[in-house]
This record gives structure tokens, sequence and C-alpha cells, in this order.
């Protein structure tokens, strides 16, 4: 019988959902606590046979069955007593889309090739978020594999594909995923996305998948007609129902996302796993189903990051091991304040910040900025917790993301709303700083391509998809300039089309330029910072006039300062402050300065910024500064 997820020892116990095919055959397992008795439809790979297999009721609900004739291939749904067929809720693969019969996969047969790669523990390495279906121009696990060395090559850590997991239709962002086992098929079988995962280890690179326990999609989700108790009536997130995870009969749903996280780490060898708005999973139970998948996840050596707009140091791990565990967190007060200073837009969530260097500087020095202040978006309400004690590595920082892009109307990236000047340097700000940086796919050479919101669902709900789209702009008051003719409609196909990368940017100087920027920038975290932005008492922030200064001071090294104006008409004298001070019989020499294509070199005792920059400055002896 296959194996289950233990909340209590996270050993591997009698159940577990979904089908294993080995050597004496396929043993299916599936929870329908709402039937008395439940069949299984095969339709043989080999013969082309179609036969009904009854199923024996197990404890607890569930229902189980080993076809002793069953092979990897076999195409299968569930029978309910009244004749209905459905797919499998923890299907591993469907090859028809969510609605068709589910697929048997052997996760065996796939001849792993770094095979003395090791997980690495989180440490806040960079990260390079991509979506799978718009990174190449075809749009799949295999292709995406032809880009890897071009990731490897920036200098950053690890890739996160945003949710595979298979959605309706043949294009979607992934946060419509209702089969959650399932890589989407249009990004190839299940054995590409493994081998994207070995090419990736081959690389030296970690791979974090984005997973959506909070929600399933609204086409194709087909958990209700096994059980209704996979679903709380009184409780509701923004995208509908949400999960029974506390209280009676909610083990078996606990259990179903616990050995889902299992499943992508052990049977595809992912590193990581970021969790999606996990403010939105609702659950009231003694141990909160995040510090339960923190123990599976952290069992196997692997790490999570959580994307929560509560700035609650509750779902992290503090020194003292308190909190649900978690390793890192989407830090997006970073960049509003970097969006605000850059652009003034303050439509919708932006309301709460100004953009000054005072907010920059605190947030900088605390990894959030809401740490229990008012917040204006939650209608004055006190947001956040202090998280001043927390290491840098628990906050992700980032200029922009899917999110960020795809929620304005148009897609816009940041550098399509900036000058060029101005977009380095943020994003020398974002490179050096001392938290860990994320990348969006294409960030490092400023694509020209948008990210637009896009999706393929059929007849009345693509509709309205299409027209909630509209409204939404118009409610929430972003891009509210817009005609709702000017809303790019996400159920067409030039819609998804145009948000694909161009990789022929690259053959462009002013977009080559930009590339070899961000890996200087790298280059330089790596050599200059170290670990250095690990430890709180190596590095300091200050605000100065127009402008925010970082100190390090790592060990042995030489001190590092930072200094970025996103405002311009900045001028920093270096002995007005004894922050800005370099140490006796030493001076300040550039390493790097925004406002050139690569590093520079030369001694300064003043900054005149009159336009956006950033400068990286290392202290020399003087005998030995040019």
């Amino acid at each position: 019988m296959s194996p289950a997820v233990s909340e209590k020892s996270f050993a591997l116990g009698s159940l577990l959902p979904g089908p294993v095919a080995d050597d004496g055959g396929v043993t299916y397992v599936v929870w329908a606590p709402d039937h008395g008795h439940l069949s299984v439809r095969v339709w043989r790979r080999e013969s082309g046979k179609d036969i009904v297999l009854p199923m024996e009721a197990r404890e607890r609900g569930y229902f189980a069955l080993h076809d002793p004739d069953g092979r990897a291939g076999d195409r299968y749904k569930f029978v309910r007593p009244d004749g209905a067929e459905f797919p499998d809720p923890a299907s591993r693969f469907q090859p028809e889309g969510v609605h068709g019969p589910s697929e048997v996969i052997d996760h065996r047969a796939y001849a792993w090739q770094s095979t003395t790669w090791k997980r690495p523990a989180w440490s806040g390495q960079a990260i390079y978020e991509l979506h799978v279906g718009t990174f190449t121009p075809e749009g799949t696990f295999r292709a995406a594999i032809e880009r890897l060395d071009h990731i490897a090559s920036l200098g950053v850590g690890a890739i996160e594909l945003m949710p595979v997991a298979d959605f309706p239709g043949g294009r979607n962002w992934g946060y419509d995923g209702v089969t959650l086992f399932a890589p989407a098929r249009c990004y190839g079988r299940p054995d590409d996305l493994r081998a994207l995962v070995d090419a990736a280890h081959v690389r030296g690179l970690a791979v974090i998948l984005d997973v959506v326990y909070n929600h399933l999609g609204p086409d194709g989700n087909y958990l209700g007609a096994y059980a209704k108790e996979y679903f709380d009536a009184d409780r509701h997130t923004p995208w509908g129902q949400a999960f029974h995870l506390a209280g009676r009969d909610s083990r078996p749903v606990r259990e179903f996302f616990l050995s889902n996280a299992a499943y992508w780490l052990d049977e595809f060898r992912f590193d990581g796993l970021r969790l999606d708005a996990t403010h939105a999973i609702l659950d009231v139970s003694e141990k909160h189903l995040l510090s339960a998948i923190a123990d599976v996840a952290h069992a196997r050596g692997a790490f999570l990051i959580a994307e929560d707009e509560r700035n609650t140091t509750e779902i992290l791990c503090d020194a003292k091991g308190a909190g649900a565990g978690l390793d890192a967190a989407w830090a997006d007060d970073f960049h509003h304040e970097v969006r605000v200073a850059l652009t003034g837009i303050r439509e919708g969530y932006f309301a709460g910040y100004r953009g000054t260097p005072e907010e920059l500087a605190r947030t900088l020095t605390s990894g959030w900025f809401y740490t229990g202040q008012p917040f204006a978006s939650w209608k004055g309400r006190a947001r956040g917790s202090p998280c001043g004690h927390l290491p840098t590595r628990s906050f992700v920082f980032c200029i922009e993301n899917h999110d960020q892009v795809g929620n304005r109307a148009q897609g816009e990236r940041l550098e399509h709303l900036v000058s060029r000047d101005v977009f380095l340097a943020a994003s020398a700000l974002l490179c050096l700083s001392p938290y860990p940086p994320m990348l969006f796919m294409g960030q490092e050479w400023a694509a020209g391509s948008p990210f637009q919101y896009f999706t393929e669902h059929g007849g009345d709900l693509g509709r309205a998809v299409s027209e909630g789209r509209k409204r939404e702009f118009a409610e929430v008051g972003m891009n509210a300039s817009l005609r709702p003719e000017d809303v790019p409609d996400p159920q067409a196909l030039e819609t998804f089309t145009r948000s694909k990368l161009d990789w022929s940017e690259l053959e462009k100087p002013e977009h080559a330029s930009v590339l070899a920027f961000y890996r200087c920038c790298f280059a330089l975290r790596a050599e200059l910072l170290g670990d250095g932005g690990v430890h709180r008492d190596r590095w300091s922030v200050a605000a100065l006039n127009r402008a925010v200064a970082l100190r390090f001071n790592a060990g042995e090294k030489a001190p590092v300062l930072l200094v970025c104006s996103l405002w311009g008409e900045a001028r920093v004298d270096f002995s007005e402050k004894e922050a800005l001070r370099p140490p006796s019989g030493m001076v300040w020499q550039v390493v790097l300065d925004s406002r050139e294509t690569g590093a520079a070199q030369g001694r300064v005792e003043t900054l005149e910024l009159p336009t956006a920059a950033t400068v990286l400055l290392r202290a020399v002896s003087c005998e030995t500064a040019s």
C-alpha cells in the first residue's frame, strides 16, 4: 500500500492519495467518505481495453484498489455509485486536460543525472522567478532547460517556478490550478519537469516550486465530488470557500496537502516551496497547517518561503524556534517604497507608502516597513509585527515580480515606467542590499515584453473573467485612468503571446548592457558583501537628504558603503556623519556607479547625484587609492 505523511512523526503511514505504479501493478487510493462504494474505470495502455474494477472501503472514508495487471500509462477515472465518472483529485498527470481521464505515472522511470546534488540550506540565495509558459517561445519544461545557462551566468542561486499544477485550458498564470499533483500538460509530461529540475541541479541552481494551498481554481475542481468535507462552509477566502483544516474529519484534508508537499520534494527533488497567500490558509488547529508543512519540508532538508500580506513573524522561525517555522517571506514593503519613490504612483495598496528616504531606510533596517502601524488599505487597522530580531535571509526583496507587474492592467514592468538610469539605480540597490534579491524573468535585461494576466476558461466563466478584469481596475483604483477597452482581455490569445519573453533582445546593445550590469552587481555582491548581510550587527542604514546609505563592516574585510538616491538632486558629503566616514587612514573608492554600464574606479570625498543613482564604494588606504 502506498505511504502517507503522518503529522505526528512525518514518517510514512498507510494511505496516500493517488496511484502508485510498481513492479507488482498499480495501487489506487482516494478519499471519498460521501459514497458507500467506488470503482475505477481503467483504459489499458497496452491492450486498449476498458474495464471497471470495484474498490475496497478502508478506514476514515478511504477507498483502495490494487490492480496487479495495471501499468504506467494506463488511464482511469473513478466511478461513483450514481455512475458519474471523475478524474483523480490526486492525479499525477492529465494528458487530455483537467476534465479528462488521469494517467498512471511511474516516477522511478526517470534516470537522474545530478546524482550528487544535495539540497542547500536556505541562506538567502538570490532567486530568479519564471513562468514556464512565457519564459520561452515554446513555453515548455524542456525549452526552459535551454535557458538555464543564462540564469546560472547571472550569479543567482535558485530559480522559482510559478505554479505548474494543471489548470483548465492551455494558458494560465497557474493560480487557477485544480489538480495539485499533476504538472500542467501544456508544459510537458512529468518527466520533462524532472528533467528541468535535474538540469538546474547540474548547473548548481536550486529549484523552488510555487504551490497554492489556499484555494483551487473555479473550473475542474472535483474535490467536492468525492467529499463535502474538503471545504469549510463557514470560512471563505477572496477566491472562494476555504478548506476544512480543523476539527472533525479534517485529518484527510490536511494529509492531502501534506502529501502534496512531500510529493513535489520527493518525486521531483525540488529544493524548496513558495507558499502562495499563506494569510488565506485559514486554520484554527492547535498546529497550523503551515507548521505541519514546515516539518515535512525540513525533515527532507528543504526550505519554505511564504507570501503573506500580514507582515507577521508568526509564520517565520526566530532564533528561539518560535513561529510556524517557515524560512523566509516575500517582503513587498521594499517593492512598494521603491515603486512610489520612482513613479509617484499611490493608487490602490500603494496609498500606504510615501517612498521617502526615511521610509525606505526604515524598511531596509527592519525588513518590513509596517511593523504594527495603522495601514491605509486595512481601514487604519494595525499591520505587521516587529521583525528586527530576524536574520536578513527571512525577507525576500524585489523591485518586480509576477504580481507587481501583472497587477497593472497592461502588465508594464518597472523598466517600462521609468528611465534606464532610474531602473539601474533601483536594480543596484536590490542586488547589493543585505536581503535576498529576487528577479522576475527578463528583468535582468530590461525586457520589452509586458507580463499580462491571461487565462483560457470556457463559456460563461471565460466571459466573466474578461468582464471581471475590467471591473477590478475600476474598483480598486489601480490604473484608474484607463478606459475599460484599454484593459487587455485575459481570454485573448494575444494577451498570452505578447507576455512571452523576446530573447532576441539580448542581441541589442541597450539590453545587453543592462544584462552586463546585473552580472556585475551579483559578482560584487558575492565578492564584497559575502555573508555580511546575514549578521545584522555588521551593517547599518542611514537616511540622508534625498538618499539612503548602507554601510557594511563585514569582519576582516574593508568597509563597504552603498549610497542610493532614487530621488536625484542629492549631495553626499562623507565627512558630515560618522556612518559615512571611511576608517582612519582610508578613503572611499568607487567600485560601481549605476550611471556607468560596468564597474568604475575612482577616489571620492563627496558624491554629486543630480539624477537617480546607486554608487558602491570600498574603503582603501590613502596610499593605494587611485
